[in-house]
């Protein structure tokens, strides 16, 4: 399947290889991006399968396993020519991080970073919204757009401006909706995949995340990895990078430091 690589804006300094969640894109991390903070950093975006410009297979199995992403990543990475990056995933791309840390290790990576991220698809997890996801996938057309809406507006605690509300819509409706189907029951090797890594790793999560459930995400990553650092967003939902951008850019590039000198 197809991979849609950024720009890559900056080639001084260490990298970061950022990933989406489920209805997002690429664009999702532009103010990450085109921030200052960041700006020393080679930053490497891409669409997530099922999303954005990248394939859109239609069979259920290339959803619902959790290797073919981490297999993506892993392409990503030596596509782009990625020395040794910090990896970013918010929601869903917290799985796929997780996947490919169980799958390939950490020895080509520097650190990974797991923003409002998700570490595995449970009950004491996840914030059960079953009536959205069912509308999200839908066939009738309209059942379905009312129901993206209604998922974008959970991911924010305050809503964007009407341009980035827009453009988050229009990401939505590029997303396939086999993919978010059968990406309900992907496979996530958690444990596996922090239990193994070496390199540093840091939760970032919104206190008012009303998709994920934030203490029992937390609580279950530092069970797997004692070792795992974590801090709180008190004015943010499940999008702290979009929400509060400048803490979360200076906070990333914090981590990069301790990631780099590890």
């Amino acid at each position: 399947m197809s991979l849609a690589l950024a720009e890559e804006y900056c080639h001084l300094g260490w990298q970061v290889l950022a990933t989406s969640r489920e209805l997002g894109s690429r664009l999702n991390w532009d103010a990450e991006v085109n921030s200052a903070e960041l700006r020393r950093y080679r930053i490497i975006t891409y669409d997530l399968r099922g999303h954005g410009l990248s394939g859109k297979p239609t069979e259920p199995g290339a959803y619902r396993d959790g290797r073919r992403w981490a297999d993506d990543l892993a392409t990503v990475i030596a596509s782009s020519h990625a020395g040794h990056p910090v990896l970013v995933g918010w929601s869903l791309g917290g799985a796929v991080i997780s996947n490919y840390l169980a799958a390939y290790g950490d020895s080509q990576i520097a650190g990974a970073v797991y923003v409002d991220g998700v570490i595995e698809l449970k009950e004491d997890q996840i914030v059960a919204r079953p009536e959205i996801y069912r509308d999200m996938i839908s066939p009738d057309l309209k059942t379905h757009l009312d129901g993206e809406r209604t998922f974008l507006s959970l991911c924010f605690h305050t809503q964007p401006d009407r341009s980035t509300t827009e453009r988050l819509l229009a990401n939505a409706a590029m997303a396939s909706w086999n993919m978010q189907s059968a990406v309900q029951s992907m496979t996530v090797a958690a444990f596996q995949g922090l239990s193994r890594a070496s390199v540093p790793v840091l939760l970032l999560y919104g206190e008012h995340d009303a998709l994920v459930n934030t203490s029992g995400a937390i609580a279950r990553a530092k069970e797997i990895d004692p070792h795992i650092q974590s801090k709180l967003y008190a004015n943010s939902g499940h999008a702290p990078f979009m929400e509060e951008p400048d803490r979360f850019n200076r906070d990333l590039a914090a981590f990069i430091d301790t990631a780099v000198a590890h």
